[in-house]
C-alpha cells in the first residue's frame, strides 16, 4: 500500500474537542483542559458523567443517552467515551466539526496491549472513524505514588504541536504516554511501536452478606518483557512516547499467506 503524505492539522483558530474515560471531574481532565487552553484554540468539553475506565470501544445501545449542559461548550454525558464523541461530533458540534480531538489525560498508562481495553484510546478511535484527527494522552503512574500530572501538563502542548505540524493518515490515531518522572527529568520524546505484555488474571473471590460468591477483577499486573525500542521500554526509560495506531485491524501478511485456501476466496 502506497503511503501518501498527510496534511498538517492547523491549530490556529482550531476547535478542539476534549473527552476522557475517567469522568468529567477527574484530575487528569483538568490537566487536559489546561493543555488545550495553552494551544489557544476554542475548547469544547463532552465527557462522561462518571468513570468508564476499561470500557473499550463500547456504545450504549440498550438504553437512552442523557446529558446535561454544564456551561457554554461543556457537556456531561451519562454514557461511555465513545458515546461522548458520537454525540459531540454529530449533535453538539454539528454546525462546525472539531479540528482535533484530545482524549485524556488518562490516570495510568496506555502502553502495549492496554490500548485494547482503554476507553481513552476508544474515544480517539471513534473520532478517527468519524473523520476527526485524534490524540489520546496518558500519564504513567506507580501505585502508592502521587500522579505526576505536571509532566503531561508541561510537555503535552509541544508534543501536540509537533504531531499536528506533520499530520497523520485519516485511519490513524495517535497515542501519547508520559513517563512516571518529574517534568524536568523527561529524557525526550520518541516515536515508538506498540509493545506487548500479558495482563495478569488477578481475580479476587469473596462472599457477600447473603452467602453468595462474587468476584472482583483486582489490581491489574503485568508479566512483562520489555522489547527494546517499544513504547513500554522507552517510557520506562523516561521518554515520552508517541505511537500511531490504525483502526483497520486487517493483518495483510496473513491475508496473503492464506490466499487460495477457499475456492472462491480472493485477496483484495
Amino acid at each position: 500500500m502506497r503511503f501518501s503524505a498527510p496534511k498538517p492539522i492547523p491549530l490556529k483558530n482550531a476547535r478542539i474537542l476534549l473527552t476522557n474515560d475517567d469522568g468529567i471531574h477527574a484530575p487528569g481532565f483538568k490537566v487536559l483542559e489546561a493543555i488545550a487552553q495553552s494551544l489557544g484554540a476554542e475548547v469544547w468539553v463532552v465527557a462522561p458523567e462518571t468513570e468508564h475506565s476499561g470500557a473499550g470501544h463500547s456504545l450504549t445501545l440498550h438504553q437512552p443517552l442523557r446529558w446535561r449542559q454544564v456551561s457554554e461548550r461543556r457537556f456531561a454525558v451519562e454514557g461511555t467515551p465513545t458515546d461522548c464523541v458520537l454525540l459531540a461530533i454529530n449533535k453538539f458540534m454539528a454546525d462546525a466539526r472539531p479540528t482535533l480531538l484530545l482524549s485524556g489525560v488518562n490516570r495510568g498508562a496506555n502502553l502495549g496491549d492496554d490500548v485494547t481495553y482503554s476507553g481513552t484510546i476508544a474515544a480517539a478511535m471513534e473520532a478517527t472513524l468519524l473523520g476527526v484527527p485524534a490524540i489520546a494522552l496518558s500519564q504513567v503512574l506507580r501505585q502508592q505514588e502521587p500522579v505526576k500530572w505536571r509532566t503531561a501538563e508541561v510537555h503535552a502542548p509541544e508534543v501536540i504541536r509537533a504531531l499536528c505540524s506533520r499530520g497523520w493518515p485519516g485511519d490513524v490515531l495517535m497515542s501519547v504516554n508520559f513517563p512516571n518522572v518529574p517534568a524536568p527529568s523527561v529524557a525526550g520524546t520518541v516515536l515508538a511501536p506498540q509493545g506487548h505484555h500479558k495482563v495478569g488474571d488477578n481475580l479476587v473471590e469473596r462472599i457477600d452478606p447473603r452467602g453468595r460468591p462474587y468476584i472482583w477483577i483486582g489490581q491489574l499486573h503485568a508479566d512483562t518483557q520489555l522489547v527494546e525500542g517499544s513504547d513500554m521500554e522507552r517510557c520506562d526509560a523516561g521518554y515520552i512516547t508517541a505511537t500511531p495506531l490504525t483502526v483497520n485491524l486487517t493483518h495483510h501478511d496473513t491475508l496473503e499467506h492464506l490466499a487460495g485456501i477457499f475456492d472462491t476466496g480472493t485477496v483484495a
